[in-house]
């Protein structure tokens, strides 16, 4: 394992840690979308179906748990713990748009038609599309806390360390997964004006980092 595929997973877990623990000290989901969550918990459900069926690591077994674990739970706090506190009526973005096109695509972009290979391959898809509902919530209401821009930071710094991962690979290894690579790259571009204001507006100490509001 290289340092840019460790530094991805320790962003990626970080991004969650931060997320639950906004909701459970705050008691509140307020700014969340439980429809990104949901999503998550979908992409991380149909990747690790194989820990049923094949070992690579401890360390590969252990993360799919922790992952696995973690979504749930951030789902379990958000729907039910404290969802008198859920924004649903600023999280409505149509979530048929997206899991429509994934589930097409995924039965015709696949590197083997068996269900866990078109499973594996519904995550890889989704989870490039997953964040639009709360980045959706935040254009929509105008303004996100800034634990919520911490939580969306690391999870985009995850992505684009995984692209230095696939760039690694490549150069010492000359393995290339185009589905990953492809639909890391389309994940990476929907943070891009999110990082330009993050780092303009949040670290510059605003409490919250406010957004143009749609037309």
């Amino acid at each position: 394992m290289n340092v840019f595929r460790l530094a991805g997973d320790v962003s990626h877990l970080v991004a969650i840690i931060i997320l639950l623990l906004k909701i459970w000290r705050s008691k509140s989901c307020a700014g969340i979308s439980g429809k990104s969550q949901l999503l998550f918990a979908l992409v991380f459900t149909t990747r690790y179906l194989d820990l049923f069926t094949a070992f690579i690591s401890a360390y590969n077994t252990v993360m799919k748990v922790v992952f696995l674990a973690l979504s749930y739970a951030t789902v379990h706090l958000i729907y039910m713990r404290f969802k008198n506190t859920y924004d649903s009526e600023n999280d409505t973005f149509r979530v048929e748009f997206l899991l429509i096109p994934v589930i097409g695509l995924s039965f015709l972009e696949n590197y083997a038609f068996t269900p866990m290979e078109v499973l594996w391959t519904f995550s890889i898809f989704l989870e490039a599309v997953a964040i639009m509902p709360q980045l959706f919530m935040i254009t929509k209401t105008g303004e996100a806390e800034s634990i919520t821009t911490h939580y969306l930071f690391f999870l985009g710094l995850y992505r684009a360390l995984y692209i230095a991962n696939w760039v690694w690979r490549y150069h010492t290894e000359g393995f290339f997964d185009q589905i990953a690579v492809v639909s890391g790259v389309v994940q990476t571009i929907f943070y891009c004006d999110f990082f330009y204001l993050y780092v303009t507006k949040v670290l510059r100490g605003k409490g919250k980092m406010s957004l143009p509001m749609p037309v």
